[in-house]
């Protein structure tokens, strides 16, 4: 992780650049260009608007140094009519920004997901990528933070800059000529308000960047603990009845406890790293409002400007200081986004890496299965299958059977070209189904369940009988019930769903992943019958160990191990 870390901290803009680049340039440019110029422009009227208040300034402190009530209670009109159009710009600058917002991160959200997604991205990464923790995290948080951030910094930057060129110029013409006798001699700074405002900001910011500069590292590991955090979590969630029956809730808790204190250690030396921070720029900030005063102050006491004039020098220090306060006050949003960079240009490199890797795409055919000289490794080289050809017909159905770890259900998911350590061809026709031995329930209802992938366009007649023929007559009832399906059916149920979504479909080929391994043989044997009768031209081809699936199979391949393999 830390080699990773230096490598995005010398390539932070290339990676920034990667990361923001493809929306400026998608579907949505014109719309985000033209938000992009009405926020910008109504950020440059912010800075004319704080131009027009420092001019206003010095005639308002006039009017109360001459004691013209006149003069006053036009300043006070006149200042009501520019606040009136402030606010109405800084209203819409912050509206149309965060418009702008949420349509960059909806962009990005949908962006990664559909990169996650695309060709199994997803269940690869998770192979192939260690670098690359909590994904989820990365698209529902990062994208958030890093549009906000870049907006935020981006923008502020800008203000910050034409808020400094507009000031400078008025800084240097308020504050006057500085003389002093130094060695005998009479020197003068022309402009020297302007001078002192620079070299303030510049030593503000130096020290500021040597007290932060180890915020980007601590944020970066905040954001990876609290991830796995959450994921522990998640996990006791996911596997409650497991956890329950083991009576495992003391090891669940030390795993969480632990996992904690690692988020609580970090946080603290976040905090305190922090605190030194907030120590001296709440010091220096402080000593902004009083520090121009302080050298304004003689020219006042000589006569040389009225109190309006000192007031205007105070608040065109105040907005040059703070332009070139920018890095001290955005240190910790500045880490943050660093941060967030490292995080995404990770994720991304590793879909990158993912979307190349060179799986078995299988050929498409019209109704035979066909696998020609398979090599199947495991991720560290190991081979598992060597040379394997199979060819199956019409009404084949095939067991593969051995002992645990020799390869069976690699094969299958070499077989359906998501696992990239393999080398061979396959071939079979587009709507083949393939199950695995826990199947996925998603959110819904039960009637969305038993048509998935599909939409739901089957009536409820015939899934009621899907139901019946895969003995789960109790919840014909239940079609329209919304609930925590994977939670509520045993594992025996939810793999009786599956195969009912198996005979709604009804595939060409039909591959089971020891997708009745929770059933009983008896209510076992008479769906695989139910399966036979259903789909007699269908490819089956099983994983399973119980001797008893035999009488459902005309062909059989025995995984032997160290490669070898045995097919009758």
């Amino acid at each position: 992780m830390d080699e990773a870390q230096d490598i995005s901290k010398r390539e932070l803009f290339h990676n920034f650049w990667r990361l923001a680049k493809p929306f400026w340039v998608s579907e949505e440019k014109w719309r985000a260009w033209s938000l992009l110029a009405a926020v910008i422009g109504l950020s440059l009227g912010i800075v004319f608007m704080n131009v027009q208040f420092n001019a206003w300034y010095n005639v308002f402190y006039n009017t109360l140094q001459n004691l013209d009530a006149k003069g006053f209670w036009q300043s006070i009109v006149k200042f009501t009519w520019l606040a009136l159009i402030y606010i109405v710009i800084a209203v819409y600058a912050n509206y149309l920004q965060q418009l702008l917002q949420i349509r960059w991160r909806r962009w990005m959200t949908e962006h990664f997901t559909q990169r996650w997604l695309d060709k199994q991205g997803y269940y690869r990464l998770q192979l192939t990528d260690h670098e690359t923790d909590n994904p989820d995290q990365r698209i529902a948080e990062d994208v958030d933070q890093f549009v906000s951030l870049t907006l935020g910094l981006s923008l502020g930057l800008l203000r910050s800059f034409v808020t400094f060129v507009s000031f400078v110029s008025i800084l240097w013409a308020l504050s006057g000529p500085f003389s002093f006798v130094l060695a005998g001699r009479t020197w003068e700074i022309p402009g020297y308000m302007l001078w002192v405002a620079l070299i303030y900001a510049a030593i503000g910011t130096g020290i500021s960047i040597w007290i932060g500069k180890p915020l980007v590292g601590l944020n970066f590991e905040q954001q990876r603990r609290e991830a796995n955090f959450r994921f522990a979590l998640i996990r006791v969630r996911e596997n409650a009845e497991s956890i329950a029956l083991y009576e495992g809730e003391p090891q669940e808790a030390a795993t969480l406890k632990t996992r904690f204190l690692r988020v609580l250690e970090n946080a603290l030396a976040l905090i305190g790293r922090q605190k030194r921070l907030s120590w001296f720029t709440n010091f220096w900030g402080q000593l902004a409002i009083i520090f121009p005063m302080l050298v304004g102050a003689p020219r006042l006491f000589a006569k040389e400007i009225q109190l309006g004039g000192l007031m205007q020098i105070v608040n065109a220090f105040g907005k040059v200081y703070d332009s070139l306060e920018f890095v001290i006050a955005s240190f910790n949003s500045l880490a943050v986004w660093k941060a967030v960079i490292d995080r995404l240009s990770l994720f991304e490199r590793g879909l990158g890496q993912v979307a190349v890797l060179p799986v078995i795409e299988p050929v498409e055919v019209a109704r035979e299965f066909a696998a020609n000289e398979l090599v199947v490794r495991k991720p560290n080289g190991t081979v598992l299958l060597e040379g394997l050809s199979i060819k199956l017909q019409q009404g084949d159905r095939l067991l593969v059977q051995g002992l645990s770890g020799t390869g069976k259900s690699t094969l299958l998911r070499t077989l359906a070209g998501i696992w990239p350590y393999a080398d061979g061809q396959t071939a079979y026709p587009a709507d083949a189904l393939f199950l695995s031995q826990r199947p996925y329930m998603p959110l819904g209802s039960l009637r969305e369940l038993l048509c998935y992938p599909r939409e739901v366009d089957t009536d409820d007649a015939t899934l009621a009988r899907l139901l019946e023929q895969v003995h789960l007559p109790h919840l014909v009832g239940r079609l329209a019930d919304i609930d925590s399906w994977s939670h509520i059916l045993s594992l025996g149920e939810q793999q009786r769903i599956a195969l009912a979504r198996t005979l709604l479909q009804r595939p060409l080929v039909l591959v089971l992943d020891e997708a009745t391994s929770s059933i009983d043989e008896p209510t076992e044997s008479a769906l695989y019958q139910t399966l036979i009768d259903t789909l007699p031209n269908t490819i089956l081809i099983s994983v399973g160990h119980r001797s008893s699936l035999r009488q459902f199979h005309t062909r059989f391949l025995d995984c032997l191990g160290d490669g070898r393999w045995a097919l009758a």
